[in-house]
C-alpha cells in the first residue's frame, strides 16, 4: 500500500449534509503522525462533525476515511475518542474506575470479562489525570472537570495511536485545563496522534504542532506557524473574527468563536 494511504489519518472528497444542507463540503485532508493537531473554526464549521463522520457516528453523503490506510471499522482498536462532555449522560449508574475499564473493551471484545490486569491499567490511567482517589465515586457526583478528566482516562486506557477529542478544555477548571495539557505533551512524547476540537485562539499556537482551520470546508491545514497567521483566520473566520493589537504574529484575538 502507498506511503501516502498510511498516514494516521486520510480523508478524500467527505461531505456531510443535515437536512440536506451541507456542514461539511468536499472536505480532504492527510494529517502526520505524532502531532498535536487543533481544529478550529467558527461556530457551525463543521469541526464536531468532522469528527463524528470520521468515527462513523454519522453517515456521510460522500467520501473516504482511512486510519492508517484501512476503514476505520477495520482499525477501530487504533483509535481512541473524548466526546463533547453535555453529550453523555452523567446520571448513568456506573463508576469512575467502571468507565475508565470501557476503554479496555476494544482490546478485551465484549464477551470476555476484564480481569486484575484491566482494572491495574484502568487505575493507572486515572492516576495520570489526578483521579485515582476518586475510581470508587459514581460519575454523577462528580464536578464537570473531573468527569472530564474521567473520559480522558478512558481514552488513555484504549491505547490507541490516534485520539480525537471534541472541545475538550470547554467548561473545566484550571486544574482540569492543566492536567488536559500535561496528557497532550505525554501522548506526543509516546508518539499519538491527537486530534483536538479547539475554539480559544489565544492558546493554539501554545497547544498544538498543527492546526485545520475549518470552515465548511478546510481553509487551511499544516504546522502551526506556517498556517496560523492573520490572513488564514480572517478568510476562516469572516467578520466573525476581531484582532486587536499589533500587526505581528502574537496579535490578541477575541470574538471568535
Amino acid at each position: 500500500m502507498d506511503k501516502e494511504r498510511q498516514a494516521p489519518l486520510s480523508i478524500q472528497g467527505m461531505t456531510v449534509a443535515y437536512q440536506k444542507k451541507p456542514v461539511l463540503r468536499e472536505v480532504s485532508l492527510e494529517v502526520p503522525e505524532g502531532k498535536l493537531i487543533g481544529i478550529v473554526g467558527p461556530n457551525g464549521a463543521g469541526k464536531s462533525t468532522l469528527i463524528k463522520a470520521a468515527l462513523g457516528l454519522i453517515p456521510k453523503v460522500t467520501g473516504e476515511v482511512a486510519i492508517y490506510g484501512r476503514p476505520y471499522k477495520e482499525q477501530r482498536q487504533l483509535v481512541g475518542y473524548v466526546p463533547q462532555r453535555e453529550s453523555v449522560d452523567w446520571d448513568f449508574p456506573t463508576s469512575a474506575l467502571d468507565v475508565v475499564m470501557m476503554g479496555r473493551y476494544g482490546r478485551l471484545g465484549w464477551f470476555r470479562r476484564p480481569g486484575a490486569k484491566e482494572r491495574q491499567i484502568a487505575m493507572d490511567c486515572l492516576e495520570k489525570v489526578g483521579m485515582a482517589d476518586y475510581a470508587g465515586r459514581q460519575i454523577s457526583q462528580l464536578s464537570g472537570g473531573q468527569q472530564q478528566r474521567i473520559f480522558l482516562a478512558r481514552a488513555l486506557a484504549q491505547d490507541a495511536k490516534l485520539y480525537f477529542m471534541d472541545e475538550p478544555f470547554v467548561g473545566v477548571d484550571a486544574a482540569t485545563e492543566k492536567a488536559i495539557i500535561t496528557l497532550l505533551g505525554e501522548l506526543k512524547k509516546q508518539g499519538k496522534t491527537v486530534l483536538v476540537v479547539h475554539h480559544d485562539l489565544a492558546t493554539v499556537k501554545e497547544y498544538f504542532d498543527w492546526v485545520i482551520l475549518l470552515n465548511v470546508g478546510v481553509m487551511a491545514i499544516g504546522p502551526t506557524n506556517e498556517v496560523f497567521t492573520k490572513e488564514n483566520l480572517q478568510t476562516t473566520y469572516g467578520g466573525r473574527l476581531a484582532m486587536l493589537g499589533s500587526d505581528n504574529d502574537d496579535m490578541l484575538l477575541v470574538g471568535a468563536r
